[in-house]
């Protein structure tokens, strides 16, 4: 049985929400546009959305502002640097090339979301683009963009996104050390994983 306050229709929800202004409508293009490839350069931090027959997965990328590159109006390059190897989203391209990111520049309100479909390459020309200290990227993500549009700000001012952190925010969350030992019933030391992983992690940036 539907529960009776269930939303499931198309019409209930724009009942509900109404129509969406026109300022909404005309912000979405299918190109990246001066103003929007402006954003990209100033961006250091992304979100790349995928789904494949694994299921749905959302990661983050980052570095420093400009690294996606774009080359030309319907057309991003993201370097894919070292990670943990799981390859969840690189997975998900291979079997279905629709992807999604979410750009985020520190201290501005709007963030970009683009639409599109990627695929991999490891072209030299292209990952020699993105050496950094002569080390090269793992791949190149292209992605074929298919629209553009900014997100207001007001998530991100509910937020409070980009206030002064609290000075004790890290002692407030479980480490990632903590993380692994609990789930892992102390199979994983978790002090020791979290003495090691700033020197792990410096070491591995690139």
């Amino acid at each position: 049985m539907t529960p009776p306050h269930a939303i499931e229709t198309i019409a209930q929800l724009e009942a509900l929400f109404g129509q969406p202004g026109e300022a909404s409508l005309k912000k979405e293009v299918s190109y990246l546009h001066p103003s929007y490839q402006a954003l990209i350069a100033a961006s250091p931090f992304a979100v790349l959305a995928t789904t494949g027959p694994g299921g749905l997965d959302a990661s983050p990328r980052g570095d420093p502002p400009g690294f996606v590159v774009v080359q030309d109006d319907k057309t991003l390059l993201l370097p894919e640097r070292r990670g943990n190897n799981r390859i969840d989203s690189l997975r998900n391209i291979v079997a279905d090339p629709r992807v999604a990111l979410l750009f985020l520049i520190p201290g501005v309100g709007e963030t970009l979301r683009v639409n599109g479909r990627g695929r991999i390459t490891v072209a030299p020309d292209v990952m020699a683009r993105f050496a950094v200290d002569g080390k090269l990227p793992q791949c190149v993500i292209e992605i074929r963009v298919e629209s553009v549009y900014f997100q207001c700000a007001r998530a991100i001012q509910r937020a409070k996104l980009w206030a002064p952190a609290a000075a004790d925010a890290a002692r407030q969350v479980p480490t990632p050390g903590a993380i692994l030992s609990a789930l892992t019933d102390a199979a994983i030391d978790g002090e020791a994983y979290d003495r090691a992983l700033p020197a792990r992690q410096q070491a591995t940036l690139y």
